[in-house]
């Protein structure tokens, strides 16, 4: 009876509230023993004693291995769920967020603050990086978590190219990585990225100027915010970006576009449209005929001096 009271009681022990008051992270090193794992439990206050949480362990633990990592430890939890989390690597996963359209240099500059990543990289060269957000661990390498993201976009890349339309005005993955760059800095509306992927389509099979703003921005900032108005200078400046004075498309992407981005000029939306400028509302309206984006000009500008824009 006495020998079934104590069990009873360590089982009490190994199952009931634990002593953690709040959330707690703890970090098993690579290679640590159940015993070192302990330790860094006990030290954190996941546990009451480490010599306990061992001998439990060996008896009601089911004899699999623990994982190295780190692992957020709920308030209360239990030696016996805090054990199954560490066998399960149920470790802290950190999150690094690329947004579509981002550039380059600002992916490096977010790796580089991602906190508890390690490790050195170099700016990645323009339209590599699929935007996404990606899980990471304390202690991975900046270079590992920059390599999925690459890989991610070189998967994806491949998958909507094999899908592409018949027709699509661009012939290489390339040209449709560089033009979808363009879309994605044009528009920041869904609903209407596969318009105005048709309008640069439409624009580059007339051998007419795309005259798109991002790209006369992105030799001055390497795709940063301006944060002016753009000069008549740069304007007219001539480079391998700038569609304002070159046909055809820049020497490469502008920005790291998206998923959707992606798939809008490689299935433009069936439209005859040539032009398209601001409605006030945060998205565009579009015209065939210069005549009718030179009235819709009129209204954008009507609309700016009404707000004291102009």
């Amino acid at each position: 009876m006495l020998v079934l009271g104590a069990g009873f009681y360590a089982l009490q022990l190994w199952g009931g509230v634990g002593p953690a008051k709040t959330n707690i992270s703890v970090v098993v090193p690579e290679g640590a023993s159940l015993s070192r794992a302990a330790t860094e439990l006990e030290k954190a206050g996941a546990i009451r004693s480490a010599r306990q949480f061992v001998l439990f362990a060996k008896i009601f633990g089911g004899g699999n291995a623990i994982k190295a990592g780190e692992y957020r430890i709920p308030a209360r939890l239990s030696q016996a769920d805090v054990l199954k989390m560490l066998q399960g690597g149920r470790t802290l996963q950190r999150m690094v967020t690329i947004p579509e359209g981002t550039p380059s240099i600002i992916v490096y500059e977010t790796l580089m603050k991602a906190p508890q990543l390690t490790g050195e990289i170099e700016v990645p060269i323009e339209g590599t990086i699929l935007p996404d957000s990606y899980a990471y661990n304390r202690g991975d390498t900046r270079q590992s978590v920059l390599d999925r993201m690459q890989k991610a976009m070189v998967n994806y890349l491949a998958k909507a190219w094999e899908a592409r339309k018949p027709g699509a005005v661009v012939k290489t993955p390339l040209e449709a990585l560089t033009l979808a760059s363009i879309v994605e800095k044009e528009t920041g509306k869904a609903e209407e990225r596969r318009t105005v992927a048709a309008v640069y389509s439409n624009r580059l099979r007339q051998n007419m100027m795309l005259q798109a703003d991002p790209t006369i921005i992105y030799p001055i900032t390497k795709g940063k915010a301006l944060g002016r108005r753009i000069l008549q200078s740069e304007l007219r400046a001539v480079n391998q970006y700038n569609t304002y004075t070159m046909t055809g498309l820049p020497a490469g992407p502008i920005a790291n576009p998206g998923r959707a981005s992606i798939d809008a000029v490689l299935d433009p939306a069936e439209s005859s449209a040539l032009y398209f400028v601001a409605d006030g509302t945060g998205g565009h309206v579009f015209a065939d005929t210069l005549e009718q984006h030179n009235a819709n000009v009129q209204k954008w500008y009507a609309l700016r001096r009404s707000r004291g824009e102009m």
